[in-house]
């Protein structure tokens, strides 16, 4: 059937695309899937902050974090201090500072977010003490709670908030769409050029 509208030669070139647009095809779909499954996520966070505070969790429950959840928990001891690139609570950027803590045998510790400062070095004098604030998400923890009181010495750090999570696999999908049918239509248009070449 190829052979009888391209000829020989186009069989080959003509498999080729058709198996790239497919390929972009099922990206596309994938991306939409994605895009559901993100959609999901978000409403349990919206729900997640509406929710009563919890005791800071020793290990997340069912393998879902419980993050954008209130929660408190008590630093028995700062075993280690961070500083990450962070917004205070009126937009400044600086510096978030992060309280390794152990919070006792029982579990694997607790990453507080304690404040927020122009310097790296800020908030070294704390030592630790009962907590409360919001959890997010962090890269190397899995989880961390922003307390809501930063301590002495630093200010206010912009609390978590859902607008940082993107949303944008629906705008994946549709590129992937539009690339497989350009491919198409590039291929269409280099094929009848071809045909009507004596």
């Amino acid at each position: 059937m190829i052979a009888a509208l391209f000829g020989r030669k186009l069989i080959m070139p003509t498999l080729v695309v058709a198996l790239a647009a497919a390929v972009m095809i099922g990206l596309g779909l994938w991306q939409l899937r994605r895009a559901e499954w993100k959609e999901d996520l978000l409403a349990r966070y919206r729900t997640a902050a509406s929710l009563p505070p919890i005791a800071w969790p020793a290990a997340p429950a069912g393998g879902d974090l419980p993050l954008f959840r209130r929660a408190t928990g008590t630093c028995l001891e700062v075993v280690g201090r961070r500083a990450i690139a962070g917004e205070s609570a009126d937009g400044e950027p600086g510096f978030a500072h992060i309280a390794e803590c152990r919070t006792g045998a029982e579990g694997p510790g607790m990453a507080v977010v304690i404040g927020w400062s122009k310097a790296p070095d800020a908030g070294a004098s704390w030592r630790g003490g009962p907590v409360s604030g919001i959890i997010a998400p962090d890269r190397k923890a899995l989880m961390r709670l922003v307390a809501t009181v930063p301590v002495a010495g630093l200010a206010a750090v912009a609390p978590p908030s859902l607008d940082a999570i993107p949303n944008n696999h629906r705008g994946y999908a549709l590129q992937w769409f539009l690339f497989a049918a350009a491919a198409v239509v590039i291929y269409l248009l280099a094929v009848r050029q071809r045909v009507k070449r004596p």
